[in-house]
């Protein structure tokens, strides 16, 4: 792709809401934070919007794109909705879940978004900016991370403007972003499947249904078969620097990314040291994991090293997004 747009950063606010909404009206695309990461916006129904977005990400085209609406009236244009899509919806949206159902029968999401699948992702943003631009823009708008494909996961305006300044036409600057890792994603077909764990902890949404989730068999995620949803790459959230998991004790030249007030051998000599929660809080752990991945990525060290995260609540959805990031790009 060639870089050399222009990028225009502006502080979040009704000015910007009003270029964000003009900007995807034009086919241009717009960076914008939502309470989970910062998304990369495009028109839901440009194709070469959309076309754009995937070459500015260097996104492979066959991996699908969620599609942001306003509210659930906007989504059932989109989507068929049954029973169980419509309680997970009425209970969690707006909110870090992304549903993917079958597509209406005039469903107006250009086919490049969906990679060609009969099925549609989709969900309603909590963050009052996204939903800002969302209202005014009146459609809905396809936006992945805000990062180079495969990166690590952006939560400020600066993360998106180290990967993508002059990739994209606007980004809007609203601080970091709250929750810090992607989306739930959950399948509502025969029987409501876990795709992706994230923002939404598995066991509220299964108290809401009143039973276990379906999960996704271990070989259906690989980066040779099409996913059936965003962010099921096994390679993705990677730092440049290898990243080693579990780890007990820290090596020579290693950085060291830990966990909870415990410390392990040899984190007093690390090259740097970040820890994602001194308290043990889940929530505070997701909402660093991205920023400290950055920061210690950039101290150049052999390899991060990473202690043991619980897995349980948001522990799933870390450990998920380590897990990827471990196999490298």
């Amino acid at each position: 792709m060639k870089v050399g747009l222009k990028t225009q950063i502006l502080p979040a606010g009704g000015h910007a809401v009003a270029e964000a909404a003009r900007c995807l009206t034009e086919g241009g695309l717009v960076a914008f934070p939502t309470e989970t990461v910062y998304g990369l916006g495009a028109d839901a129904t440009q194709a070469p919007a959309i076309a754009r977005l995937y070459e500015a990400k260097g996104r492979p085209s066959f991996n699908p794109l969620i599609a942001h609406v306003a509210d659930l009236a906007a989504a059932r244009k989109i989507a068929r909705f049954d029973a169980t899509a419509i309680q997970l919806a009425e209970a969690f949206w707006p909110g870090p879940l992304t549903l993917v159902l079958p597509k209406t029968d005039n469903c107006p999401v250009a086919e490049l978004a969906t990679a060609g699948l009969d099925t549609v992702a989709i969900r309603v943003p909590a963050h009052g900016i996204a939903r800002d631009i969302l209202r005014a823009f009146g459609g809905a708008v396809v936006a992945p991370s805000a990062n180079i494909s495969g990166h690590v996961s952006p939560t400020t305006a600066a993360h998106v403007a180290s990967d993508l300044t002059g990739r994209v036409d606007l980004i809007l600057d609203g601080g970091p972003v709250e929750v810090g890792v992607e989306s739930t994603i959950v399948a509502c077909f025969d029987v409501p499947m876990l795709l992706r764990p994230g923002g939404l902890p598995r066991e509220a949404i299964e108290r809401v249904l009143g039973h276990a989730l379906q999960r996704l068999p271990e070989d259906a995620v690989n980066d040779d078969a099409q996913p059936l949803a965003p962010g099921m790459l096994a390679s993705h959230y990677a730092p440049r620097t290898p990243v080693r998991l579990n780890a007990t004790s820290v090596e020579p030249d290693e950085a060291l990314l830990a966990f909870g007030a415990a410390g392990i051998g040899g984190a007093s000599a690390a090259k740097a040291v970040m820890n994602l929660s001194t308290a043990g809080d889940l929530s505070e752990a997701a909402a660093n994991l991205f920023g400290y991945l950055r920061a210690l990525d950039a101290r150049l060290a052999r390899t991060i090293a990473v202690m043991p995260v619980p897995h349980h609540g948001l522990g799933e959805a870390i450990n998920d997004r380590l897990r990827r990031a471990a196999i490298g790009r």
